[in-house]
């Protein structure tokens, strides 16, 4: 059975940065995409990145593309999100998730199979 855990988040001022991991284990797939979304209080779940495993091609929200980077390390069946020059609207919890059949999109949600429990970055002001 395919897990994932976060860890990584933290409060953090404005400017600073965080680094965010995700374990996946019980993998068994070698295709398949990984990606980061967040959830604000009162507010929908968004899309922040994605990347495919196989390739390493990587994929952004337009308010995090520049600051933030996805990458995975296949040996450590990790995938990251590094977060720099961090905003007060980067607060949020963070989830890891996971798409096995490749879905021909990757921002709505509804193609990720697996979830993380999340974790909490706090940016302040």
């Amino acid at each position: 059975q395919v897990q994932l855990v976060e860890s990584g988040g933290g409060l953090v001022q404005a400017g600073g940065s965080l680094r965010l991991s995700c374990v996946i284990s019980g993998r068994t797939f070698s295709t398949f995409r990984m990606g980061w979304f967040r959830q604000a209080p009162g507010k929908e779940r968004e899309f922040v990145a994605a990347i495919s495993w196989s390739t390493a091609s990587t994929y952004y929200a337009t308010s995090v593309k520049g600051r933030f980077t996805i990458s995975r390390d296949n040996a450590k069946n990790t995938v990251y999100l590094q977060m720099n020059s961090l905003k007060p609207e980067d607060t949020a919890v963070y989830y890891c998730a996971a798409d096995f059949e490749i879905s021909p999109t990757y921002g709505s949600g509804r193609e990720y199979d697996i979830w993380g429990q999340g974790t909490q970055v706090t940016v302040s002001s």
